[in-house]
C-alpha cells in the first residue's frame, strides 16, 4: 500500500502552474488533477494549496474569477498568466537542473 508523500519544498507552486496550462480549474480540481495524474502519491491539502494560489494571484501568476461549477456551486477558477507561463518555464528549467545535479550526485556515489 503506497504511503502519502510530501512534495518536495518549492515543488506547489510549479505543480500548480502546470496544471493549470491544461484548464482553468478551481483549488479543489486542481487539488484532484494533481491528485490524478501522479497516480495519488501526490496529495495537495487545503491547508497548503489556497494559501499557495493565494501567493500566486499576489504575484500575479494566476488570476480568479467566480465560476458555477459543473454541480451548481459558486467557485473561484484560477487561470495561468502570460507572466504564469514564462514563470513555469523558469520553474521547470531550474527543477531540471536542480533533478540533474542530484542524479549525478548518486550515480558517482
Amino acid at each position: 500500500m503506497a504511503k502519502k508523500s510530501d512534495l518536495l519544498p518549492g515543488t506547489l507552486d510549479m505543480l500548480i502552474l502546470k496544471t493549470l496550462t491544461r484548464a482553468p480549474l478551481h483549488g479543489y480540481g486542481i487539488a484532484l488533477s494533481i491528485k490524478r495524474i501522479s497516480d495519488e502519491v501526490l496529495q495537495v491539502e487545503e491547508g497548503s494549496l489556497y494559501p499557495a494560489l493565494q501567493r500566486l494571484l499576489l504575484q500575479g501568476w494566476v488570476k480568479a474569477e467566480w465560476k458555477q461549477t459543473e454541480t451548481n456551486r459558486r467557485a473561484r477558477y484560477y487561470t495561468l498568466t502570460e507572466t504564469g507561463r514564462k514563470q513555469l518555464g523558469l520553474e521547470l528549467s531550474e527543477f531540471d537542473r536542480m533533478i540533474a545535479a542530484i542524479t549525478r550526485v548518486l550515480r558517482e556515489a
